[in-house]
């Protein structure tokens, strides 16, 4: 079969692999119908992230069910699904604490299309089989009034963004939410879509891209285009994201965040970034980073969708299969590859 791989920074192509096959009772093939590329993604194909090829492309997937195994019984062939980046037994210790992105049963950070961070290969989402080793805790039913192509960001940055707003809003119901936008650049928008439909009362959405602030505008925040320095003040706020990706971003978020304020950074650092720790223990205000749990909270973002949160405005450039090379290394906010 053959599977988008990323060779070196600025060379992806299709190459041949064996397909994968049924081989324990709880497995089941995948066949993707709808791949969103991951913000990390396109850092990884532009240079900008240490990994070394070739590896299968690809890890935000809804598809098709086509085989699973004598043990599987919650999903079925025919089915379409939403596939977890993460891999996830849904028994071991953590999993059953929600720790989905920490999974004991398998090796640290295990994923589709990364096989560098666990060392292990499980496949690119790009491709025509996917093999998903613990079916019946990880699939989940795409309902049928959702669009694939909008619904393959749940895979992954979707819900990075959901996360970073849905429990502040729960506790402060109407509060206004900051959105420093940039390298995560999907991630911030989700956000802003997921700070509209939770009822927050203001989003505000900085970015140095003109495209990125528009497609915020448009999906309710008021958009600030400017660089991330000393002199942008924008306010304080008890809700703020960190999606820049830029030491300056998360500096500017952290000051943004008001007293007992909740700054969450979404942005991956691969080199260390000063923290004013004087300035947000004066704030009591509470910093949260990691990596999200995406089986826990998939459910929850497949609710949200149902009531309105936008995905589809986000996935901005949408391409055929057989384009996914080229694509691969253009930029764009959101690139959704489908057959």
């Amino acid at each position: 079969m053959r599977e988008l791989t990323f060779i070196e920074p600025h060379r992806v192509e299709f190459r041949e692999r064996p397909a994968p096959r049924i081989e324990a009772a709880g497995e089941a093939l995948v066949r993707p119908l709808a791949v969103s590329r991951c913000d990390l993604d396109f850092a990884i194909a532009a240079g900008k992230a240490p990994f070394e090829g070739p590896f299968g492309l690809g890890h935000e997937c809804v598809g098709e069910v086509v085989e699973v195994g004598s043990g599987v019984t919650r999903v079925k062939p025919g089915d379409r699904v939403v596939v977890p980046f993460q891999i996830s037994c849904g028994a071991c210790e953590r999993c059953l604490k929600g720790q989905t992105g920490s999974c004991k049963s398998v090796p640290k950070m295990a994923a589709f299309g990364l096989a560098p961070f666990s060392g292990t290969e499980y496949g690119g989402a790009v491709a025509d089989l996917i093999k998903v080793p613990f079916a019946d805790p990880m699939l989940v039913q795409l309902p049928a009034g959702l669009d694939p192509v909008a619904a393959a960001g749940l895979g992954d940055n979707a819900i990075d963004g959901l996360r970073t707003v849905r429990d502040a809003l729960a506790r402060a119901p109407g509060a206004k939410v900051l959105v420093a936008g940039g390298g995560a650049a999907s991630i911030g928008l989700y956000a802003v879509a997921a700070a509209r439909t939770l009822g927050a009362s203001e989003v505000v959405y900085v970015d140095v891209s003109e495209e990125r602030a528009a497609l915020a505008e448009r999906l309710g925040a008021k958009a600030v285009v400017q660089k991330y320095d000393d002199a942008l003040k924008v306010g304080r706020f008890p809700i703020t994201v960190d999606a820049s990706s830029r030491a300056e971003g998360l500096k500017f978020c952290i000051a943004s965040t008001d007293v007992s304020g909740t700054c969450t950074s979404v942005g991956i650092y691969f080199e260390d970034v000063a923290l004013p720790l004087l300035h947000m223990y004066t704030r009591g205000m509470t910093f949260v980073t990691g990596r999200v749990d995406l089986r826990r909270d998939l459910p929850a973002g497949i609710e949200l969708a149902q009531k309105g949160w936008d995905l589809k405005t986000v996935a901005t450039r949408v391409v055929d299969w057989e384009h996914a090379p080229q694509a691969w290394l253009e930029p764009s906010p959101k690139l959704v590859i489908k057959r």
